[in-house]
């Protein structure tokens, strides 16, 4: 199945779908519960995509509250309810010593937690308040960085961990932009979100460095769309929030809103 499969996704994304599909064969060949790591939404799109191939198998993902970016799949036969399966996420707080204000951002406690040896996809969301964040992660290595995180950049942290209900969730932040294009072109628009000349954003763009809705494109003149989410590996990420018509000399006037 995966040669079939492969034919329909990008070469980067092709040891994930051999992923997905072992997970799906191991759930129905053992007639056990899958627990996978957190996947962004490419990855569930794509694990969604292949489960729908196979109809004995259920799917389910949970991230740990209703608008979690990254989630955890969990896969069974179709004969177990998977509505009653803890999804095996915990809640870890960290914060300050005394409590007061950390000049930290979410890199800074994502780089910290990597920096234990933990894997990407065992962390999900990071939720980034004044005097600290919560951090999803797997219940699997939840006592490993509890008891092990004790400095974040040059700061120090305590850290405890806490249930599902107790989340802190941070509304995403965008700082809105307006500008006009010639067109909707992927290498154009970066320009103008990064402020880097076009000459110098196409170079990334074909090593594979970028990234829309969370696939791969190595295209500079790929159109985008409204609503469509950009990263640039080393820049951030934005999302053209609104295409708003054209001017007198006919460029389009567009909203872009970079994620802080």
């Amino acid at each position: 199945m995966q040669s079939e499969l492969h034919v329909h996704f990008h070469p980067d994304e092709r040891p994930f779908v051999d992923r997905v599909v072992d997970w799906a064969e191991r759930a129905l060949g053992t007639h056990e519960l899958i627990r996978t790591g957190f996947l962004d939404p490419r990855q569930a799109a794509i694990a969604n995509s292949i489960a729908n191939r196979y109809p004995d198998l259920a799917l389910r993902f949970e991230g740990g509250y209703d608008d979690a970016e990254r989630r955890r799949a969990l896969l069974a036969p179709d004969y177990r309810p998977l509505e009653y399966e803890e999804p095996g996420i915990a809640v870890l707080e960290v914060q300050a010593p005394g409590g007061e204000r950390l000049e930290l951002d979410h890199g800074d406690y994502m780089g910290a937690i990597l920096g234990l040896g933990i894997k990407r996809d065992r962390i999900g969301d990071i939720h980034v308040h004044e005097a600290g964040c919560h951090v999803l992660v797997t219940d699997e290595i939840a006592d490993y960085v509890n008891l092990h995180l004790r400095q974040v950049h040059r700061s120090a942290v305590l850290t405890e961990l806490l249930p599902l209900e107790q989340l802190r969730a941070v509304k995403t932040q965008l700082e809105e932009m307006s500008f006009t294009v010639a067109s909707l072109r992927l290498d154009g628009i970066c320009s103008d979100v990064y402020r880097i000349s076009r000459a110098k954003i196409v170079e990334p763009i074909r090593a594979g460095r970028c990234r829309v809705n969370w696939k791969v494109t190595e295209d500079p003149s790929k159109p985008l769309n409204a609503g469509d989410v950009v990263s640039l590996q080393g820049l951030g990420r934005f999302k053209l929030l609104a295409v708003e018509g054209e001017t007198k000399k006919g460029r389009l006037r567009v909203k872009a809103g970079k994620f802080i």
